[in-house]
């Protein structure tokens, strides 16, 4: 399966690990069901106060609506310095290194 990744991250100032979880649930099951998702990994760091997620979609315009959307979404949360880049994956040397669904 080809995977087309979105690496997104902006500045936060908590919550964070389980009190995120417990915060952020609704919007989890929210991204769980987008066109063409695979899955989500999500991302703080506590030190430099930014959180965000790598995802991975089933082809690149899923993930470019999804950019679109969620990016828009976050400013509507009061987000601002929103970063996201969509890759493609490498799927030959992604497997050398055992890299997850694909």
């Amino acid at each position: 399966m080809a995977i087309t990744l979105v690496q997104v991250d902006f500045p936060h100032q908590g919550p964070w690990g389980d009190e995120m979880a417990q915060a952020m649930e609704g919007l989890a099951q929210s991204i769980a069901a987008e066109p063409g998702f695979v899955f989500k990994y999500w991302t703080e760091n506590r030190d430099q106060g930014r959180a965000g997620g790598v995802y991975g979609f089933a082809g690149r315009p899923e993930a470019e609506a999804y950019l679109a959307m969620h990016s828009e979404r976050l400013k509507g949360f009061g987000y601002s310095d929103i970063r996201g880049m969509i890759f493609e994956v490498n799927e030959t040397l992604s497997r050398i290194d055992n890299a997850p669904v694909l």
